[in-house]
């Protein structure tokens, strides 16, 4: 049976209210989280993901193909015919023909047209080799052939930002900007009324051309169109981000969802019925690479941005960039070369959304500080490409997991497509620098990630890196690596990488700074289901002198008095034992924050919040499992209250998994009540004593030197305490070598011998983390 430590340790569960006991104190040394889905940016991963629940898990490999550059901003990926890839950029209003070698990790490009205008911003190509293309800021609709313009009409628009085919090809739909229409072309007809330099307002000289107006919003750009799957087009539009849904015939379109400051980047279309939606949210529109080319001046006086676009964030007028608004016709255009405009970071942020077939949305994913650009699915999961740091991103739709794959050293990854004939590999466009780039979620690479800096607050020393669980690998395959600094550069000032070695926690030979950023490589040949938990971080900050705040000399011929020291509380509530200061009316929780705490051997109290967005009741049933055995034990089944106590004295000792399925109740009707199963934290039980491995006293300088070294099994040690026959009693958490974190310490008492008169043995005791204690007698 487990012996349980007395005073202010009277159970496991305040095992962190040392600060109530006087003769206690917290332990010096600190720990940090790592959340390797919140300190793991895109471009710093390879072969290795991160996911919303914080772990590392196996990813796609990211290759930047070697090729020279086909233009300087790339807008636009189109599959072509032989294997070829079609590329819409600027300035120059270029369309370009890939030919990518994926196996050797290179491609190279040609001019297939070149328009006059000056961005391609949307293309379809078709079986005979013939490229339907929209351009800005003239808006004109081209159908080329064989590397000519065979038909061209202006459209009443500044840009073209979307074309889709309908009809098996017959029709085509474009989405324009400035102002925001859709317009149906009879692909036949427009071929055949060949080419007119004019921009056409007229609305019989446009049906002469087979032109007809679809359908039109108050918003000023269409951003995005796709086809759903009862025939209906969905609409994204800018700098609103609106959706708008048409009939398949046009008409007035219905508001689907109405935004402010946004911008709908991506429209994907289930095939059993039903949608997904990128949009991005700033203070302005979103503009996703920076570069400057030309200064376009307008009719209004302003200034507008041809052969180039601003950086990410809110646009300083109109400009003919796709994901911003088109420009107005030009009177003059000033050439400028070799300039860049000052980088500002992106300030907004994207959801990722899913529109159900009967009209309903939900958020899916949300991310600050990162703009979606477009959307592919994969089987379960969605593959988003973004920026501002190259991010590529992921949903899993099934299991509801947001995740981050490898990215682009490239600022933005413009457009992504699958390969065709090439499940699980996508080609994608890049800007800033521009380039072509092969995301493979087959290839067998090592697997590496790097974390950002982990700020510790001061300069100190680390102590062990701990994962919390290790899924599928076995921990031999890893190398771990760290580095620090005390500057808050981000590249310079930085110690070489040093290895750690996994003992008892993974540790280096001590390094110190104020941050630290941790490399974690993984083997080729490493398991494709492999976890990695997120990790806590022990450290030991600096130590610093004592510093004078204030001194002041009393007036003379006065005294005080001494009171006498309060007494410590003998009473903890658990509303004290986790320091929430947050509200909450509920009358349930709150008679369980008023709980008295009470020494219980063996007691276990696990307690849970689950928020219910919507007001629902909820039931909760928490089970547990010993690992290795597949079978879940209920505690609690359909239970209204957030929390269990259970005792664990007769439960096999080592690690319970843990499991808390969260479902809705009355008064929603059982048809429609969700639940969700959440892998909830590990609990290791422990009835076994630490052994105490030595045990010494030894007087020196007027002192008595106590010295008690121990080790245990399964928990981390957690304090000795020394209890004298004269009545004199101490307890030490701060171990000899600074950082209470091993399964093994050494802890040493030292006390003045005028405190010890008439004492002749000391009974001292070492304890574990789970209550657990050994103790030895000794003579002085």
């Amino acid at each position: 049976m487990p012996k349980v430590n007395s005073g202010c340790r009277a159970a496991a569960l305040a095992l962190f209210l040392a600060a109530a006991c006087g003769a206690a104190a917290d332990p010096l040394s600190k720990k940090t989280d790592i959340d390797f889905y919140r300190d793991v940016l895109s471009r710093e991963l390879h072969g290795l993901a991160t996911r919303s629940d914080g772990r590392l898990v196996a990813g796609p490999v990211l290759t930047d193909l070697e090729g020279q550059a086909p233009s300087e901003l790339l807008w636009c990926l189109e599959p072509a015919a032989a294997g070829k890839w079609l590329v819409g950029g600027g300035p120059g209003g270029r369309i370009m023909e890939i030919t990518a070698d994926l196996a050797a990790g290179t491609y190279a490009s040609r001019d297939l047209a070149r328009i006059p205008d000056v961005q391609v911003y949307a293309l379809k190509s078709f079986a005979d080799g013939s490229v339907l293309a929209g351009t800005s800021p003239s808006g004109g609709l081209y159908l080329v052939r064989n590397g000519k313009v065979a038909a061209r009409t202006g459209l009443p628009v500044d840009s073209i930002f979307d074309i889709i085919l309908r009809d098996g090809g017959k029709t085509a739909l474009v989405a324009t900007g400035n102002p925001g229409r859709l317009y149906s072309v009879e692909l036949a007809k427009f071929a055949a009324a060949g080419v007119s330099a004019d921009r056409i307002s007229d609305t019989k000289a446009l049906a002469g051309r087979g032109i007809a107006l679809f359908g039109e919003v108050s918003d000023r750009n269409l951003r995005r169109i796709a086809r759903l799957a009862d025939g209906k087009i969905a609409a994204g539009s800018a700098p609103k981000g609106n959706i708008y849904l048409f009939g398949a015939d046009g008409g007035v379109p219905y508001i689907a969802e109405e935004n402010h400051d946004a911008e709908v980047t991506d429209l994907l279309a289930e095939p059993q019925g039903g949608y997904y939606a990128t949009i991005v949210f700033s203070g302005g529109e979103i503009h996703p690479v920076q570069a400057s080319i030309q200064l376009v001046g307008t009719a209004d006086g302003g200034l507008s941005v041809g052969g180039g676009s601003p950086t990410p964030g809110p646009g300083p007028g109109p400009t003919p960039a796709p994901n911003g608004a088109a420009s107005r016709p030009r009177e003059n255009t000033v050439e400028i070369l070799n300039t860049a405009p000052t980088v500002e970071k992106f300030a907004g942020r994207s959801t990722l959304q899913w529109f159900s077939p009967d009209g309903f949305p939900e958020t899916l994913m949300s991310r600050s500080g990162l703009a979606f650009y477009r959307m592919c699915r994969m089987g379960d999961l969605l593959v988003i490409s973004g920026g501002e740091l190259g991010e590529i991103s992921g949903f899993d739709v099934t299991n509801r997991y947001s995740l981050t794959f490898a990215g682009s050293a490239s600022a933005q990854v413009n457009a992504l497509e699958p390969v065709p004939g090439a499940p699980g590999r996508f080609l994608a466009i890049r800007n800033n620098a521009p380039g072509l780039t092969l995301l493979d979620f087959n290839a067998a690479s090592p697997r590496t990630a790097e974390t950002k800096r982990v700020d510790l607050g001061a300069p100190g020393r680390l102590g062990a890196l701990r994962f919390n669980r290790v899924r599928d690998l076995d921990p031999a395959q890893m190398t771990v690596s760290v580095r620090t600094t005390n500057g808050s550069n981000e590249t310079d000032g930085w110690s070489p990488w040093m290895p750690m070695a996994d003992t008892d926690g993974w540790r280096a030979s001590p390094p110190t700074g104020r941050y630290a950023e941790f490399k974690i490589a993984l083997p080729a040949a490493s398991s494709p289901a492999l976890e990695l938990d997120r990790a806590s971080l022990y450290y030991l900050t600096q130590n610093h002198r004592p510093q004078l705040q204030d001194f002041r000399v009393l007036s003379p011929n006065f005294a005080i008095v001494v009171p006498p020291e309060m007494p410590s509380p003998v009473i903890t509530t658990v509303g004290q034992l986790i320091q929430s200061s947050d509200r909450d009316t509920d009358r349930r929780r709150s008679g369980f924050l008023g709980s008295q705490i009470v020494s219980a051997p063996g007691a276990r109290v696990i307690f849970w919040m689950v928020s219910a967005p919507d007001g629902d009741n909820l039931t909760y049933t928490f089970s547990i499992r010993h690992e290795g055995d597949p079978a879940w034990t209920d505690i609690a089944v359909d239970s209204t209250d957030s929390y269990v106590q259970f005792d664990t004295l007769h439960l096999q000792e080592g690690t319970w998994f843990t499991r808390l399925v969260a479902k809705e109740t009355a008064p929603r009707p059982e048809a429609e009540r969700l639940s969700v199963t959440f892998e909830t934290d590990d609990m290791v039980v422990d009835h076994t004593p630490p052994v105490i491995e030595e045990a010494s006293v030894r007087r020196e300088a007027g002192k008595l030197v106590v010295t008690i070294r121990g080790r245990d099994a399964l928990s981390l040690l957690d304090s000795a305490e020394f209890t004298f026959n004269n009545g004199a009693h101490e307890i030490v958490e701060q171990p000899a070598d600074g950082i209470l974190d091993g399964r093994e310490e050494t802890f040493i008492l030292e006390l003045p011998l005028a405190r010890l008169s008439g004492a002749t043995s000391v009974e001292v005791s070492l304890y574990d983390t789970a209550g657990n204690g050994a103790t030895r007698r000794l003579g002085l």
